[in-house]
């Protein structure tokens, strides 16, 4: 089998801090979001992985290269302009040779793949869509199914009148090469509004398999940094949590609690409290900072007595003493906060 992931987004539902890293390798709790897709598809014993990219591919091949590090072979198609969805598997199909799992490049989950390939083949299945279950399906596509479950109709965001599940499309696909056909070369293509309803037209064997795990779309800020505190609090355990010592240029009075995770490169100062947050490399944490529920990334600089909780701080930037950000804020790369500024 081989695998495609869609990776080709400009993200922009997570800006500001999308704006210089692509969302495939936005790190969540100190790895490439990526390698957490990767795993499943390793899990699955699946080594052979295509990445799909448009928005700033270089990033993303210079962090991946050739997959050897990672346990795959990794192999890039690169759009010039977006193709969709299918468009972007079509665009692959140089490249696609069996089976093939798709996902979406926004979804982390720990859902096991060797069960949904066993259902795929099991049912002889043409495509096979995962499907999960949410509170509130009406901001989402709805997908009913019948007692076998198979595929019978896509809702696109119904009304509450219209809602008859709470299953939605959770982007992770199998698909068998004869999908190609129905695809045309070249032109901007969706599997939702294109594919699949030619599949349910047709009678193709075209099943769904639904999850009720774990599941979250990072595609947004607040998502983002949901997705980092789950990951911290184990509810989503794919990769190794990295295993930092304290760093040389920690102080000894600082606090840091044992489910946060803060590279060994940074330097603490007297009395700062880490908790339950991601700090990346070579960020400086002043004296008597308190950082809480939150995700600061690399090279920045947090002074002294400042709060934050339930933030997100991009790379290099500068938050001045005494400062409180709270309440989801979101800082892009490079952001100045003043001395004693409030946000959020």
């Amino acid at each position: 089998m081989q695998a495609l992931i869609l990776a080709g987004g400009k993200g922009t539902r997570l800006r500001p801090l999308t704006m210089h890293t692509p969302k495939p390798i936005v790190p969540i709790a100190g790895h490439p979001f990526l390698l957490y897709q990767i795993e499943l598809i390793k899990r699955a014993r699946v080594r052979d992985v295509i990445l799909s990219l448009s928005y700033q591919p270089q990033k993303i091949e210079d962090k991946l290269g050739d997959g050897t590090d990672y346990g795959v072979k990794v192999s890039y198609r690169v759009e010039a302009s977006p193709l969709g969805t299918a468009g972007a598997y079509r665009h692959a199909a140089g490249l696609i040779r069996e089976t093939t799992v798709v996902f979406n490049g926004d979804v982390l989950t720990d859902i096991d793949m060797n069960e949904v390939i066993r259902f795929h083949r099991e049912r002889n299945a043409t495509a096979t869509i995962v499907l999960t279950p949410v509170a509130n399906p009406t901001a989402y596509g709805l997908v009913e199914t019948d007692g076998e479950s198979r595929v019978q109709r896509f809702l696109e965001k119904p009304k509450p009148e219209e809602v008859t599940c709470n299953t939605i499309n959770a982007g992770i696909y199998i698909l068998e090469p004869r999908v190609l056909e129905y695809i045309p070369e070249g032109e901007p293509f969706m599997f939702e509004y294109g594919v699949f309803p030619q599949l349910l037209k047709l009678g193709e064997p075209f099943y769904a398999y639904t999850w009720g795990g774990y599941w979250r779309d990072i595609g947004t800020a607040a998502s983002y940094l949901k997705a980092n505190m789950d990951v911290l609090a184990g509810e989503v355990n794919l990769l190794p949590r990295p295993n930092f010592e304290r760093g040389e240029k920690f102080d000894a009075t600082v606090e840091i609690d044992a489910t946060s995770i803060v590279d060994p490169s940074c330097t603490l100062k007297a009395g700062a409290q880490i908790i339950n947050s991601v700090i990346s490399r070579n960020c400086y944490i002043e004296d008597h900072a308190r950082i809480e529920n939150s995700v600061v990334r690399g090279g920045s600089r947090i002074g002294s007595g400042a709060t934050l909780d339930g933030v997100v701080v991009g790379k290099s930037c500068h938050i001045g003493r005494s400062v409180t950000i709270a309440n989801g804020a979101v800082l892009g790369d490079k952001s100045v906060i003043t001395d004693y500024s409030q946000a959020g």
